[in-house]
């Protein structure tokens, strides 16, 4: 991945999604040649001269300090994630090494995490990698989201099973929504870990068979991991309202997270939980049929 080329597009992407009066600049004239605000409204806002930020969106980002990526960040009013991978984007050399060394290692899963999964009845949980590889899983997640144990280990991918899956777009209500948060978390990996073979492997098959990938990934959105509540529709016992939450696991691997999905205590999502754990329990559930 050509990180100039990412951070001159990043820039452009948050500089265009800002209006002059969002930051409290008087727009001059009705008529604009680009979309949100100018270079130099920018530059002024961020108190650094129009040229040097000229040279920074153009992807030339060797010798910026971060006082100055904080004043840019602060201008076009990122968030904690967007100034993580702005700052990853245009300052990468800092940890280069050790992101390397990250990337030769395969993921795994210790054993005393998968026996935490197994003991968790009744609630959904899976271990995802850094490429949204789903590691680890537990009986409930089988059923909830598909028979991981039944698929190859390269498909046992969120990311894949969202665009290329046969059964993502029936299960989650508000796919949309998933597949935008899906693309936001690989652009934050993917300005990381840019010399990452697999996950730049998975963005270009993506790219290539899914329309929707590749105009999402243009977008240049990023996020990470966080919680919040998911619609699914399950063929078994039907739509759901499920809260799910994402905690790092600790541990020499940063990019291991554990996932869980609950339902309100007393809901129909609650009871349509449970009799999902009651249905075949002697064997799993699988959601593509």
């Amino acid at each position: 991945m050509d990180l100039s080329a990412e951070l001159s597009e990043f820039l452009r992407s948050r500089r265009a999604r800002l209006k002059p009066e969002d930051v409290g600049l008087p727009e001059f004239g009705r008529h604009r040649r680009v979309p949100g605000l100018r270079r130099e409204e920018l530059a002024q806002l961020a108190g650094v001269s129009v040229a040097y930020y000229t040279r920074l969106e153009q992807g030339n980002g060797r010798n910026v300090s971060m006082e100055v990526l904080d004043a840019i960040a602060r201008a076009l009013r990122l968030s904690e994630t967007e100034r993580a991978h702005l700052t990853h984007l245009a300052k990468p050399t800092a940890k280069k090494r050790q992101h390397r060394a990250a990337v030769a290692r395969p993921q795994q899963v210790r054993p005393g995490l998968q026996h935490l999964l197994d003991s968790m009845e009744g609630v959904p949980a899976f271990v995802g990698g850094r490429r949204l590889d789903v590691l680890a899983w537990n009986r409930m997640a089988r059923a909830l989201l598909g028979d991981f144990s039944a698929m190859e280990p390269g498909e046992r991918n969120v990311a894949r099973m969202v665009f290329l899956g046969d059964h993502a777009r029936d299960l989650y209500v508000d796919w949309e929504c998933k597949a935008t948060e899906v693309v936001s978390v690989l652009r934050l990996y993917a300005g990381c870990y840019p010399d990452d073979p697999a996950l730049l492997a998975l963005v270009g098959e993506l790219s290539v068979r899914s329309e929707e990938f590749r105009s999402l990934w243009a977008a240049h959105t990023v996020a990470d991991k966080g919680h919040g509540t998911k619609r699914l529709r399950h063929p078994l016992v039907g739509e759901m309202t499920l809260s799910y939450e994402s905690l790092r696991v600790a541990g020499a691997d940063p990019d291991l997270v554990l996932v869980t999905y609950h339902a309100e205590p007393g809901s129909p999502s609650a009871d349509a939980l449970r009799l999902l754990a009651q249905w075949g329990v002697d064997e799993p559930v699988d959601v593509r049929e």
